[in-house]
């Protein structure tokens, strides 16, 4: 009768906590991280934690960005290509053109958002699918990276550290990355504009006729995003010291799997602001766990496409349909 009655008390208690969006990608975190510990005695050196955040900090960025646009029922496949244009004409600024620090971080963040408002603006005027106008910026963005560069990186960026500067023992590029996630949260969470996000994703001929100018908010939520991309890119340039050109291949699809670790819906319209970082640290942790491990390297895409697979299947059960 007790075993029953524990049981039930179990069953109830989760039953209650799980209608928190949050609760899934927290406990995988928790999970792991206890998992890691144990099969490594390196996970838990300062050194490694240290690694850990600041590989994490620019992937979440990413994926906070690249959330926000599948949160709209939309999609986004340029954060990579964003990412190293954006870090690359801070470098080129900052070293070819010997203007400051703050000047050089200025051009970048305005480089992204203006490669979010170009996706913007051929998603709601142009009227092409996000995943071939996002394509688009992927491709030319990359091209534009190779002619800027010449496919040579660009060196010389030791000034970026100040994202790698350590504010309370912990880098400034996670604060930073903290900051953001906590600006997410009330964006999406606390304003008209976030309700009108999961407004558009949940249905958006339903939110046109209710009067929520579609358009408009997917413009402004590309052009926001973008900034987030840039954000990623000056984050790697500290963490680099350098400006490579092939920074951030295949981190669009890092920045999608880790919106779905998050708990964030394909479908649109449903997923925790918070889950993002969360799935970008789950992300980097397996990465992590598996080099501290030795395991191959092309194991490791197996594993982690294995998890991402295993994530996906327990967090769509109970959906109705997916699109």
């Amino acid at each position: 009768m007790s075993e029953s009655k524990k049981s039930w008390s179990l069953t109830d208690l989760w039953r209650k906590i799980s209608v928190y969006e949050e609760i899934k990608p927290l406990i995988a975190v928790i999970g792991l991280f206890i998992a890691s510990a144990i099969l490594s005695p390196h996970f838990l050196t300062p050194y490694n934690q240290r690694i850990l955040l600041l590989q994490t900090a620019p992937l979440a960025m990413l994926a906070l960005g690249e959330s926000m646009i599948i949160l709209m029922g939309s999609i986004d496949l340029s954060p990579g290509s964003v990412m190293a244009l954006s870090g690359t004409v801070a470098a080129i600024i900052f070293i070819n053109y010997q203007q400051s620090l703050s000047i050089a971080i200025l051009a970048g963040l305005a480089t992204g958002a203006l490669v979010g408002f170009i996706n913007g603006l051929l998603v709601t005027k142009a009227k092409i699918p996000s995943f071939v106008a996002t394509l688009a910026a992927l491709v030319g963005g990359r091209g534009m990276v190779l002619i800027l560069t010449g496919g040579q990186p660009i060196v010389g960026l030791t000034s970026f550290r100040v994202f790698t500067d350590e504010i309370i023992g912990v880098p400034a590029m996670v604060w930073i990355f903290i900051l953001f996630t906590i600006i997410n949260i009330l964006l999406l969470k606390r304003t008209s504009l976030g309700l009108k996000v999961y407004a558009i994703g949940g249905n958006e001929e339903a939110a046109r006729y209710s009067g929520i100018n579609a358009d408009t908010i997917k413009l402004a939520i590309f052009t926001l995003a973008g900034t987030y991309y840039a954000i990623g890119g000056l984050m790697m340039n500290a963490r680099l010291e350098v400006a490579y050109p092939w920074t951030g291949w295949g981190y669009e699809l890092d920045a999608i799997a880790s919106s779905v670790l998050g708990g964030i819906q394909l479908t649109g319209g449903a997923g925790s602001p918070l889950g993002p970082a969360l799935g970008a640290y789950v992300l980097t942790l397996i990465t992590n766990i598996l080099i501290l491990l030795g395991v191959n390297p092309y194991v490791q895409w197996v594993v982690k496409g294995a998890v991402l697979a295993i994530a996906a299947t327990a967090l769509t059960r109970g959906l109705k349909y997916v699109k």
